[in-house]
């Protein structure tokens, strides 16, 4: 598919960006399986799983790859260890005035981001990628962590814009950071779907940054996928879009015992 080019990035704030980005250590997740008794009769004609369990080797063909999200997109090697201070912060209880317990929602929300681990741990195999672009970053992660923790961590990211609409952090150096959460669009794949857009505004060394994320989350059987994609400034929209469309696509392959297509499918 031929797109037309996106105007470059607003790099102004580019000097906020190593100061910005710090690094920290995280940990993938490893295969399991389980038996239970059946009939006589099922055992001899077994019923495939309606959610069949991702294997190591699966988790790994299903990550997304720089083809799927086009562009200048590159792959990263230290996506592991990517941690964005912006998102460092302690939620202003007191700004909630009539719903304070969804303070701990926004709380969670910002751990979340700044952990990468927005779905929680994986019950099973799991797999990380991580892509560069200017300024912007974008994390894809893939795993299985059993459709009801899947389906509960949807309905919270929904919750979200309405909890979170807008509301202020403190930062480690006492710094105050303004936080606006809302509704995005992605693509209807998957069992299921949530997506929203993040955006930080705040101080850097002293400078005034703004900094935004999509964060979009599905679900196929027992197996989920999350897409965050961050930049200063301006976030990169169609390659969210993109992410989720083709990662869904990988994603589906891999659990129907396929091998993904090595190109992306491309849009009509």
């Amino acid at each position: 598919m031929t797109r037309p080019s996106r105007p470059a990035r607003t790099v102004a704030a580019a000097l906020a960006a190593g100061a910005l980005l710090a690094t920290a250590a995280c940990s993938g997740g490893s295969d399991g399986s389980g038996a239970s008794a059946v009939s006589p009769a099922a055992e001899r004609s077994p019923a495939p799983s309606s959610t069949p369990a991702l294997t190591g080797a699966g988790a790994q063909a299903a990550l997304i790859t720089p083809a799927d999200i086009e562009d200048n997109w590159q792959l990263a090697t230290d996506a592991a260890t990517w941690r964005n201070t912006m998102l460092v912060g302690k939620v202003d209880v007191a700004g909630f005035l009539t719903a304070k317990a969804d303070a701990a929602d926004c709380q969670r929300l910002l751990d979340g981001l700044y952990s990468d681990s927005l779905l929680g741990r994986a019950s099973g195999a799991s797999g990380l990628r991580g892509f560069t672009s200017d300024t912007a970053r974008m994390l894809y992660q893939v795993g299985d962590y059993g459709s009801d923790s899947l389906n509960s961590t949807l309905t919270w990211l929904k919750s979200l814009p309405e909890k979170c609409n807008q509301f202020t952090a403190t930062g480690k150096n006492g710094d105050k950071r303004t936080i606006q959460v809302v509704s995005a669009q992605i693509p209807d794949v998957g069992d299921g779907r949530a997506a929203l857009t993040v955006t930080v505004q705040g101080t850097s060394d002293g400078q005034p940054v703004t900094y935004v994320t999509d964060v979009a989350v599905l679900r196929i059987g027992a197996s989920g996928a999350a897409v965050t994609n961050g930049a200063l400034d301006a976030v990169d929209h169609d390659s969210t879009t993109l992410a989720v469309q083709n990662g869904a696509q990988r994603l589906k392959d891999v659990l129907a015992g396929k091998t993904p297509a090595p190109m992306p499918s491309q849009f009509d």
